[in-house]
């Protein structure tokens, strides 16, 4: 895999900025399965799938109730999932996801966005054909051959394994998210880099010099955007 899935983080953000960032999606991800569904994750599956996925990526306790709890209370907030798809520079290929209250305020904001920093929006399935979704989940302290085996006991099936300088990564398909972090808990994997639904080019697009600075600009200034949740992108960093 060679370090691939580094190529569908965003971040220049530091860690407290990007971990904020996943609190607030996930708040907003537990708040609209709850209000759209029983506000009880034994009742809905979704609001189950959803809060599971959250403790996995350390979600705090608070955060999860604090969100079940305002859809409990009646509150009127909507939030739509989008998905905006883009160019960048040379052609760089990136998806934009964002939950927004005003999709009009949203996509002015992700298209000047991209204006604003040599990029260019597309349209619906412009560039989602070069990415695939997928389950990923980044950790350290473990050996690469145990998780193996590790998973192969608990018989679930994924698509790589490997161990990136003490980091381990772990890739399956989306729907066996559930199935991968249950084989991992079992064998004391707590604490993740990353844990998620998320997306991962099939190919990588290598920029350098003014081209890579402006990306990164692109993605800092999408990043900084209170709608967008995620940020995908097929540009190796």
């Amino acid at each position: 895999m060679g370090r691939k899935w580094n190529n569908i983080k965003y971040g220049k953000a530091s860690k407290d900025a990007a971990r904020g960032k996943v609190y607030a999606r996930f708040g907003k991800e537990i708040y609209m399965a709850a209000k759209n569904g029983e506000p009880d994750v034994e009742m809905n599956r979704h609001l189950g799938a959803v809060v599971d996925r959250a403790k996995v990526a350390g979600v705090p306790r608070d955060i999860i109730e604090r969100a079940i709890n305002k859809a409990k209370s009646g509150a009127d907030e909507n939030y739509e999932p989008i998905r905006y798809e883009g160019y960048g520079p040379s052609g760089s290929a990136i998806i934009v996801d964002a939950l927004t209250d005003n999709v009009n305020r949203t996509v002015a904001e992700v298209r000047s966005a991209f204006k604003k920093n040599g990029g260019n929006m597309g349209v619906s399935g412009a560039v989602a054909f070069m990415f695939e979704p997928i389950a990923l989940f980044v950790f350290d302290g473990f050996d690469e051959e145990a998780v193996l085996e590790g998973l192969m006991e608990a018989d679930v099936d994924v698509r790589d394994v490997e161990d990136n300088e003490g980091e381990i990564s772990v890739l399956a398909d989306s729907e066996q998210f559930h199935a991968v972090q249950t084989a991992l808990a079992g064998m004391g994997v707590t604490e993740f880099e990353m844990a998620d639904l998320t997306m991962l080019p099939t190919t990588t697009n290598e920029l350098d010099g003014e081209d890579l600075e402006l990306f990164l600009k692109l993605l800092g200034a999408l990043d900084e955007l209170d709608d967008v949740s995620n940020v995908y992108h097929n540009v190796a960093l």
